[in-house]
């Protein structure tokens, strides 16, 4: 199949760049969630960053009992005066899974521990705080304690005060997590706290990568050794891996690929005949070695190839086979600002998750930021908040797509429209945080 003539994928010498957000809307309306058929049940335990492919409900009330949200009395309101003192003859003491069985009067209260059942006939905790305890000092125990035997109160607590409603989080029946959500730790402690041992979520998401390039050695069969002249360590292949390891997704790694037309076809069978998902480093640029845009357009359908970005330019989408295919750039800062603005959301997309877009906020820049109009940039940047509460953000020094350290000391990209000549100091900017995927 050739490739589409469309204004990125053209055969001049130096193709029309592709504008970012034209490249996002074709991303949004051919990439597609995976059959919703496809489901499993798995223990919580596995679920993490799983998709759902059922809502989920809850089976109980959360809190599952009225309960006391402080220490302190448990009583009626109405016996608080709206002037002046009560005494309250205390009964007992609830305590947090030890409920303690009375039912309470007019004139009584008990004492009530942090999640402690509410007592039948009370509906205020007065705070041990707010009340003059009376104790019982003729029949001290070993230790030489007391017990209360009475309370003053006055009526400066509110009814209703300091008591948690069962229900009040949620009711039983509710919807808690909806079907598309990716879960996270904390939807792992919600299930387990409304005692959901199982859920229902997507199959899991095959994706295969791999590297090409003669120049490139394998960690694998080469760490610790003497690189030769003109030889690097293949590190885009493993920054793949970490970043695809955090989405969740099963991982088929093809390895280092040799630039060979030969080498590059067999890749592309064995990737897409096990994957849902393609991706490769490397090869997509207009060197003479490169064999990635030439294979895809024996083999499948490239939609664009080149955009309007720095870094990333020279970045791939097409179908191989039913697969989808991304093809990304060789420089290792590319790769990953390629991934996380492109690769990331489509992947969601595709294990069906509904909150797909990176996000954002504005933030003061601090740096003077230099560029040239017509492309889009995405600088590194750190993220941090000053003295006043205001949020702010600095370059993290030289900007080449080469340099790994200007990711590695990064906690955002600053994204500079097209448009744009550059930043001032003070300007505001937009800032896609990383949120622990790099």
């Amino acid at each position: 199949m050739a490739i589409e003539k469309q204004p990125s994928c053209e055969d001049d010498e130096e193709p029309a760049l592709l504008p970012v957000d034209v490249a996002l809307q074709r991303l949004a309306s051919m990439v597609l969630p995976l059959s919703q058929t496809e489901t499993e049940t798995v223990g919580i335990r596995e679920a993490l960053d799983r998709v759902l492919s059922s809502d989920v409900l809850s089976p109980i009330d959360v809190p599952s009992y009225t309960n006391s949200a402080m220490d302190g009395y448990a009583l009626n309101s109405r016996d608080l005066p709206a002037a002046g003192e009560v005494t309250l003859a205390v009964l007992g003491t609830a305590w947090a899974g030890r409920p303690l069985e009375v039912t309470v009067a007019r004139g009584e209260a008990v004492r009530i521990m942090t999640g402690g059942m509410m007592p039948p006939g009370t509906d205020t905790v007065v705070i041990q705080e707010h009340v003059q305890a009376l104790y019982d000092t003729a029949n001290e125990n070993l230790q030489g304690n007391s017990e209360v035997t009475h309370i003053i109160a006055d009526g400066t607590t509110a009814p209703g005060r300091n008591v948690r409603q069962a229900g009040e989080d949620i009711k039983a029946g509710e919807k808690v997590i909806a079907t598309g959500t990716q879960l996270t730790p904390a939807h792992i402690g919600l299930l387990a706290s409304l005692g959901v041992d199982q859920v229902q979520v997507y199959r899991c998401l095959k994706v295969a990568f791999f590297s090409t390039g003669d120049e490139l050695r394998a960690l694998e069969t080469h760490a610790g050794q003497a690189l030769g002249p003109g030889e690097l360590f293949d590190s885009n292949r493993h920054t793949l891996f970490a970043m695809l390891k955090r989405l969740g997704v099963t991982l088929i790694d093809i390895g280092v690929v040799a630039d060979t037309k030969e080498a590059t076809r067999q890749a592309f069978i064995d990737a897409s005949s096990q994957a849902d998902v393609v991706i490769s480093s490397g090869g997509v640029s207009a060197g003479q070695a490169d064999f990635v845009s030439a294979t895809l357009a024996e083999l499948g359908k490239v939609t664009f190839w080149k955009l309007a970005m720095r870094p990333g330019r020279p970045l791939a989408y097409g179908k191989v086979g039913d697969a989808h295919f991304f093809g990304l750039p060789g420089n290792p800062v590319a790769v990953m600002v390629t991934f996380y603005e492109f690769v990331q959301p489509s992947i969601k997309r595709l294990m069906g998750c509904t909150e797909t877009a990176p996000a954002q906020f504005t933030a003061r820049c601090e740096s003077r930021l230099k560029k040239s109009p017509g492309r889009i940039e995405y600088q590194r940047g750190i993220v941090s908040a000053a003295a006043d509460g205001e949020v702010t953000v600095r370059v993290t020094g030289k900007q080449g797509a080469g340099r790994l350290t200007s990711m590695a000391m990064a906690n955002c990209l600053i994204v500079i429209p097209a448009e744009n000549a550059g930043v001032e100091p003070g300007d505001p900017v937009t800032v896609h945080p990383f949120h622990g995927l790099m």
